[in-house]
């Protein structure tokens, strides 16, 4: 049987609490070295983060078992196994004598695998002792083979290399045996922002066109929230309906604040019977729920955000332009009465509405196909690098602020960015505007007089340009010549 990624709840106490976490089962049972690094990670990492781990030992646990006796170094084991993961297994004739039968991978995927089994193998070498023994020629589970390579890691730096330098720190001294590829270099997506004339038609046609007037006025809040304040889409299915109170300095205005999932100051001063104030507690002690970042499939939700505004765990959304907050009252207070009428046995303000689900908390699945829904209503699909995209928002609201001349601590501070830098890919130009600046740059050129002998001048009449010269790379005579058939 081969090796499946699948989850568990583990029980490690004599508390109540579960821990649910993924693990990688074989046909000797869980493997248990893996189980014990996850364990102790689970707590300070995301499901997300623990899959990755249980997927990359998935890898090497399968690449180690069809190449048994194959290799006499676990150190060339490795490097061999992170030269598959880029080339793939399958040779040229399309065959796999491994039975792997692995697609090349992408620089970045491998890179993430082989960066999760670094600190997988730092923690096995650290916290266990194996006998010397060769695992790909005697051993009989998949126990021992993580655990040799552990023996081998601690005792031959196993996937490690030193530098003898001792002017500088050891641990800056040190690189990994096997590094993985050198990636392309990291570029954020294209900073493509919503287009703001469309806004109109998708929050009243689109959005507003559902059939259930309670499903509409529910995606209008939620994109009035990422619109007019930049949220993440993420971010609005955080909110619990206490953190939406009116104004005190406006009556016709709202203060919205979304709170982390776990740290955040629960509400109306509630405490634990210990004496606890987070809403990690409250949820725990008045619903039995956990928070929705440590739930895992669709019902999960994440959070990114690691700039509060506040000591009690809050950002507060910065309306722009404000008349964003008055129509966000209006519609909430119609959103209120609509609430009222659902059982709901949890404290998050969006709902959804679906006769098997109703009165559930709203999933990131349901608005993101809510979303494309409402774009069809206007003869559009969901294209990201056309700005029409739940993320498109937040790049319309960091532009506008750019075009108003908002001052870039501000910008920071409304978008809760931690650093300046951060905020860089919300208001930079993207490829759209680069290509339009130019194309404008280029009719203000043709249209103003230069100088006899310029450069530019001489090559503004491209058709004269391409008449003659290019029979050598255009022989056919598709874009170039007096007759061309492709530029016509």
């Amino acid at each position: 049987m081969p090796a499946l990624n699948t989850y568990a709840k583990i029980v490690v106490d004599n508390s109540g609490f579960r821990s649910e976490i993924p693990i990688l089962l074989t046909e000797q049972g869980v493997v248990t070295p893996l189980l014990d690094y996850l364990l102790l990670m689970h707590a300070e990492r995301s499901q997300g983060w623990l899959s990755m781990v249980v997927k990359a030992t998935k890898l090497l646990v399968e690449y180690m078992e069809a190449n048994e006796g194959m290799f006499s170094s676990p150190r060339v084991l490795f490097q061999t196994f992170a030269a598959r993961l880029y080339s793939g297994t399958v040779g040229d004739d399309g065959l796999d004598p491994s039975g792997l039968y692995w697609i090349p991978a992408s620089t970045a995927n491998a890179n993430k695998h082989l960066n999760a089994l670094k600190g997988l193998t730092d923690y096995l070498a650290d916290h266990h002792g194996v006998d010397h023994m060769n695992p790909l020629i005697t051993a009989n589970t998949h126990d021992q083979r993580l655990m040799y390579a552990a023996w081998h890691r601690r005792n031959q730096n196993d996937f490690l290399g030193h530098v003898a330098n001792k002017t500088v720190n050891d641990t800056v001294g040190r690189v990994r045996y096997v590094k993985g590829r050198r990636a392309l270099s990291r570029v954020e997506d294209d900073a493509v922002a919503f287009p703001e004339p469309l806004f109109e038609r998708f929050y009243l046609e689109g959005l507003g066109g559902a059939k259930d007037r309670r499903c509409a006025v529910r995606d209008q809040l939620i994109a009035i929230m990422m619109h007019g304040a930049g949220l993440r889409e993420s971010e609005p299915l955080h909110l619990w309906v206490q953190d939406v109170t009116d104004d005190p300095h406006d009556d016709t205005k709202v203060i919205v604040r979304i709170y982390h999932p776990e740290d955040g100051k629960a509400p109306d001063g509630w405490k634990s019977r210990t004496g606890k104030s987070n809403r990690s507690a409250y949820l725990r002690e008045v619903y039995a729920l956990p928070p929705r970042n440590r739930l895992r499939g669709t019902k999960r939700v994440g959070w990114k955000n690691r700039s509060p505004d506040h000591r009690d765990g809050f950002i507060q959304l910065y309306w722009f332009p404000s008349d964003f907050s008055r129509l966000f009252l209006k519609l909430w207070r119609e959103h209120l009465r609509y609430l009222v009428g659902v059982e709901r046995y949890h404290p998050y303000a969006f709902v959804s509405y679906e006769k098997k689900s109703l009165g559930q908390p709203y999933t990131l699945n349901a608005f993101n196909e809510n979303y494309a829904a409402a774009l069809a209503r206007l003869g559009m699909l969901p294209a990201k690098v056309e700005g029409r995209s739940p993320h498109g928002h937040r790049h319309a609201y960091g532009r506008r602020m750019t075009r108003a001349g908002i001052d870039p601590v501000m910008r920071k501070k409304a978008l809760h960015h931690s650093s300046l830098e951060s905020q860089a890919v919300y208001t930079s130009p993207g490829i759209a505007d680069v290509s339009h600046a130019l194309t404008e740059a280029s009719q203000r050129l043709e249209a103003s007089p230069e100088p006899q002998g310029s450069p530019v001048s001489s090559f503004t009449n491209w058709d004269e340009l391409l008449k003659t010269g290019f029979e050598d790379i255009d022989p056919a005579g598709l874009l170039s010549g007096a007759n061309a058939k492709l530029r016509k």
